[in-house]
């Protein structure tokens, strides 16, 4: 432990937070007050970024008739992906994969544009700019478990069908669909192994040492 360590009850606090996060589909509705709205995007503003481009946009949903467009599109990639799925397809079917007409937030989060630009840690590993976002959604995530929110990433969706309906410029890309609000309970596992669909697996199988596939 260096001196630099948080107190006990306050590691006890992020651990329980990474632990108890969820992807959650399940939404009751009612709001997500100002001022935590406003925490929440800050936590996810802080994240880290490569070469400090900050490449994430947040969109916030505010019309109903604009998130009922956001819904259809999904529901249009997840008839798509069950076809895809083959003989998964009625499994995948049963399945609820988001939130988007129940949550009480729902957010759009895109890279930006011009992003070419931004050479700093990404000459040869230009998917950085998608890793800074994804540390932004996670800032967010963990955030809003702390202030007993749940959150869904939603994915299914084509973007740049989604690009156009919210007017993102070229360039731009929008890469998650983020349901966000109060929630009934918070899974006990990820949902996707309640439903049977998958399995963690340990650490201990994805963990090597040295080299790929040597175990530590």
């Amino acid at each position: 432990m260096t001196e630099h360590a948080y107190s006990e009850p306050e590691r006890a606090a992020v651990y329980r937070a990474i632990a108890e996060r969820r992807d959650m589909r399940h939404f009751t509705g009612g709001e997500v007050a100002p001022q935590v709205l406003q925490r929440l995007l800050a936590a996810a503003h802080q994240a880290p970024s490569v070469g400090l481009m900050q490449p994430w946009r947040f969109i916030r949903i505010r019309r109903p008739a604009l998130r009922e467009a956001i819904y259809q599109l999904v529901e249009q990639e997840r008839v798509r992906t069950a076809e895809a799925l083959g003989e998964r397809a009625d499994d995948f079917m049963k399945l609820k994969v988001e939130g988007v007409r129940d949550c009480a937030e729902l957010l759009v989060v895109a890279l930006m544009e011009g992003r070419e630009q931004h050479v700093f840690g990404r000459r040869t590993l230009p998917e950085m700019d998608l890793a800074s976002l994804s540390c932004a959604v996670q800032n967010l995530w963990l955030a809003a478990r702390a202030e007993g929110l749940g959150m869904g990433w939603v994915s299914l969706f084509d973007p740049e069908q989604l690009g156009r309906l919210l007017n993102i410029p070229a360039g731009g890309k929008p890469m998650a669909v983020l349901c966000l609000g109060p929630v009934e309970a918070f899974y006990p596992a990820p949902m996707l192994v309640l439903e049977g669909w998958a399995e963690e697996k340990p650490l201990q199988e994805l963990l090597f040492e040295d080299s790929w596939g040597a175990a530590s």
